[in-house]
């Protein structure tokens, strides 16, 4: 339940007062944001019978935007996607996928934190949690983390999440790290890059989410990589 003792608003009014302006770091934000439908789904999740050897794959819309067990051909896959989750709203509701015990839990998450302005030190830690919390209740999961994909501009539709790459790769060199912890660290955005280091426009229907083609780049980058096995 999110209440009004856990909302707060971080606003650096320091950097107001010396400089005059804001950057994306310093802007106010909020950490409770959920989606409109973030309780049905979480619901929705909660409420589905818990299988042998479950992969699960966790994040936000584009986690949501597709039909793992179908594009994967692997009935044991669970979508934990919710389109506008932040690392926040994984956290929260973590346990369900922790209780369900599962064989593998692929995580991409973050994207919505940098264009909701969440300084990416919070970021990072929740990263850190969210991987800490996993390890502890379900010690023989396997967990592969992958990194953020990259946006394309040209689009115009996602402004909040545009002019912000230096978070992307900033939060990419991190996770790249997370092998020092035994995490599978899933380097997605590469694959997903022009030359102009921007997301492959046939990639994408907005500059921010997959068409079945990304997916299809995504489905050939696990499998290649053995991670299903």
């Amino acid at each position: 339940m999110i209440t009004k003792n856990r909302f707060f608003v971080v606003t650096a009014l320091a950097s107001l007062l010396l400089f005059g302006k804001v950057n994306a770091q310093t802007k106010p934000y909020d950490s409770t944001y959920r989606p409109g439908k973030y309780k049905e789904l979480v619901q929705k999740f909660s409420s589905e019978p818990i299988a042998k050897k479950e992969y699960v794959f966790l994040g936000n819309s584009i986690t949501a935007g597709t039909n793992w067990s179908k594009l994967l051909n692997l009935p044991q896959a669970k979508n934990r996607g919710i389109s506008g989750d932040i690392t926040f709203g994984v956290l929260e509701r973590l346990q369900e996928v922790i209780d369900r015990k599962p064989a593998k839990v692929f995580v991409l998450i973050g994207i919505n934190d940098i264009s909701r302005n969440i300084p990416d030190s919070l970021i990072l830690r929740n990263y850190k949690t969210i991987i800490e919390r996993i390890r502890k209740g379900s010690k023989k999961t396997q967990i592969y983390f992958y990194t953020m994909l990259p946006v394309n501009a040209s689009f115009e539709k996602f402004k909040n999440h545009y002019g912000k790459d230096e978070h992307i790769l900033y939060l990419n060199d991190e996770i790249r790290k997370f092998t020092a912890k035994k995490v599978t660290v899933i380097d997605l955005y590469p694959h997903f890059l022009d030359a102009d280091k921007k997301l492959r426009a046939e990639l994408t229907k907005d500059g921010l989410h997959l068409i079945s083609a990304g997916y299809e780049v995504w489905k050939e980058v696990l499998e290649k990589g053995g991670y299903l096995k």
